[in-house]
């Protein structure tokens, strides 16, 4: 199997374990505390990174992972603001009631007080469920309105219009998709990485290889004692002129610009020697005068 394709299969894996964590936590939501949710949704993090990593673009996988923790606690923050909606589409009966009483809610702190509205049908039965509840005074007592009442007497009733929870569904789907197609990034951002470092390490083989022939080509002896060692810069394609002349300086060879004129590299030995300066021609060791003083020299 490439690894192309097992890459793609990782892929499909995490999308799946995010959906799944996305769906699951949303059902258990309400049942849960934010004590139990906040270490769930941590070690989900972690399991993210770690498998994020596997992918192969690691620079990024922290931040991908945090990307797509936080478009899942969207996500399931939007279904559970939906869930009542939801769940009163599913199960509710519409029915046309009459306004028979309303009133305020209780005040707390700085909340606003919304209006309850208390609801009978037309044979005299009281609408099931809580009071009818609006942020606004939306009806007046003996007005006719058409709810939506949970048959079980559970849930609030709500209009048509209030019970209609179609765009936090799809704000849901929307961040649900956002963290998947962050994996399936995360999954073509490897894919970038593994091939930039196959041609990384690859220049690098082809570079320490030149280096290498190089090498036994600067250690070979000149031809002459004042001969030069030329080299065709084409046979070392990955190698600079700096490079080479500090692989020579370890040979004990000095680069020569002269030879940068016709197309080569041209190297000479460097040899530092004693001269003396008071008796030109002879040997510091020799020197019938003491020596004198002397100076190394270059000597090609």
């Amino acid at each position: 199997m490439s690894r192309d394709v097992t890459r793609g299969v990782q892929v499909v894996a995490i999308a799946c374990l995010v959906l799944a964590v996305i769906a699951g936590t949303a059902l258990l939501a309400d049942r849960l505390r934010f004590v139990v949710l906040l270490p769930l949704w941590t070690v989900h993090g972690v399991v993210l990174v770690l498998l994020l990593r596997r992918l192969g673009a690691r620079e990024s996988s922290t931040y991908a992972a945090l990307w797509i923790l936080g478009a899942s606690v969207m996500s399931v923050h939007v279904v559970g603001v939906a869930r009542e909606g939801l769940e009163l589409q599913r199960r509710g009966e519409e029915t046309v009631a009459t306004v028979v009483r309303e009133s305020r809610e209780p005040a707390e702190g700085r909340k606003g007080r919304g209006h309850l509205y208390e609801l009978e049908r037309k044979d005299g039965t009281r609408v099931p469920g809580p009071a009818l509840l609006a942020t606004t005074d939306r009806f007046d007592a003996g007005e006719t309105v058409t709810v939506i009442a949970d048959p079980r007497g559970v849930l609030r009733p709500q209009t048509p219009g209030d019970a209609d929870v179609t765009g936090e569904v799809l704000s849901a789907a929307g961040l649900a998709a956002a963290a998947v197609g962050c994996v399936g990034w995360m999954g073509w951002r490897g894919r970038v990485a593994e091939r930039q470092r196959a041609v990384t390490e690859e220049r690098t083989r082809r570079t320490e290889e030149q280096e290498q022939r190089l090498r036994r080509v600067l250690r070979a002896p000149p031809a002459g004692r004042r001969a030069y060692i030329e080299v065709d810069p084409g046979d070392y394609p990955d190698v600079t002129h700096r490079r080479a002349a500090r692989i020579a300086w370890e040979a004990g060879l000095k680069a020569e610009a002269a030879g940068e004129e016709r197309g080569v590299w041209r190297f000479a030995e460097s040899v530092a020697e004693e001269v003396c300066l008071s008796c030109p021609g002879c040997r510091p060791a020799s020197c019938e005068g003491g020596g004198g003083s002397t100076r190394r020299g270059r000597r090609e």
